[in-house]
């Protein structure tokens, strides 16, 4: 028997169902009742098929390598269409890592309701699997931008099998995104902003790094992973203004005095007591020295919230759309924060007018004589 064939019986006598079920966390049960989740499944399987060592530490290599695995063990899968659809997004889009793996999440989670319904091949999918799929989303509760999501998912990963030939046909053509109505995004008042600004204790070194993450996020609108992938020569405090590199494009964005001057605190005073010694570029730093995470921002963020006593639902995006929004408040181009912002379409942009011109009706109709 062969080193493959002798593999693949073992599979078979052991009866092992797995599932990936996110970068970070694999189960495998086998028919006599065991049950292996995390690290310790990948060495159970690795063990198992004789393979220790080809799993890298990151999340990414993990999946690599067990997509790999799903294909050179000949277990049923459509796995290598998403791999080669990966490589696709990554060498000829420049699609970024949140974004790729967005698309294999989503995409790994049709091709498992695929299975299930007997379907083990690209060539086998039909328009009516994915508008099943699709219905099954929306009876299983997932929300409208979800299902969405998905859609525009499957969209892409079929047009790019069709226009690279591995599909006679697109069977996500039919398929119809479900209307979204755009709500108003969630946004501080000025006073509020100030507010949450003046939470961190700055007789701390960690106090000082927030007040400068808060205070430059709010003077230039950064989204939280530009924030935190921020180095130092991205940085001219004497000319106020920094560089945001974000998806191979780059961007220059003016910050205030305030800004600047817990900057230069959080520099002179902050920065080396958390690098504990240890030599980087990253503007900011966890407090072991290492860079910042967006769940270690959103953490902190939380707590200054909640401290400042703001009821609302605050992410990292709220101070984002708060700057839009207080920009064009008090007069600024709609152009101009188009760019600071980094939006691709003006009409993104414009949410914020549409806002303001709400909030001036509101005024209006409660302060006029004759309204």
């Amino acid at each position: 028997m062969g080193e493959d064939a002798e593999k693949s019986s073992i599979f078979e006598k052991k009866r092992i169902d797995f599932s990936v079920q996110n970068t970070y966390n694999v189960d495998i049960s086998n028919n006599s009742g065991e049950n292996y989740q995390g690290d310790h499944c990948i060495l159970v399987f690795l063990r198992l098929f004789g393979i220790q060592g080809r799993f890298g530490t990151c999340p990414e290599e993990r999946e690599r390598v067990m997509n790999e695995m799903l294909i050179q063990d000949g277990i049923p899968g459509m796995e290598q269409s998403i791999s080669q659809f990966m490589t696709y997004l990554e060498q000829e889009k420049n699609a970024s890592n949140s974004t790729i793996m967005s698309y294999r999440r989503d995409l790994n989670k049709l091709f498992s309701f695929l299975r299930s319904r007997g379907v083990e091949s690209v060539e086998e999918i039909t328009s009516t699997n994915l508008n099943s799929y699709v219905l099954q989303m929306e009876k299983d509760g997932f929300s409208t931008s979800s299902v969405s999501r998905s859609i525009a998912s499957m969209r892409s990963f079929f047009h790019y099998l069709f226009k690279t030939k591995k599909t006679e046909e697109d069977p996500s053509e039919i398929l119809k995104a479900p209307h979204i109505d755009k709500k108003p995004p969630e946004i501080l008042t000025p006073e509020e902003a100030v507010l949450l600004l003046e939470q961190p204790d700055l007789s701390t070194a960690k106090g000082i790094r927030d007040k400068a993450m808060l205070e430059l996020l709010y003077a230039t609108g950064l989204r939280v992973s530009e924030l935190i992938s921020l180095k130092m020569e991205d940085i001219n405090l004497a000319m106020g203004y920094l560089i945001c590199r974000w998806e191979e494009k780059e961007r220059v964005i003016p910050f205030g005095k305030e800004a600047e001057k817990a900057l230069r605190h959080y520099l002179e005073e902050s920065r080396n007591v958390l690098m504990k010694g240890k030599k980087g570029d990253w503007l900011f730093t966890n407090c072991s020295g290492n860079s910042m995470s967006r769940q270690g921002f959103w953490k902190l963020l939380k707590a200054y919230a909640q401290k400042a006593g703001i009821t609302k639902d605050i992410t990292p995006h709220t101070l984002r759309h708060s700057f839009g929004a207080h920009l064009v408040q008090n007069g600024a181009d709609l152009k101009a924060v188009q760019e600071m912002m980094g939006h691709s379409d003006i009409s993104t942009t414009q949410i914020y007018m549409d806002m303001n011109v709400r909030r001036v009706r509101e005024i209006y109709a409660k302060a006029h004589p004759r309204r």
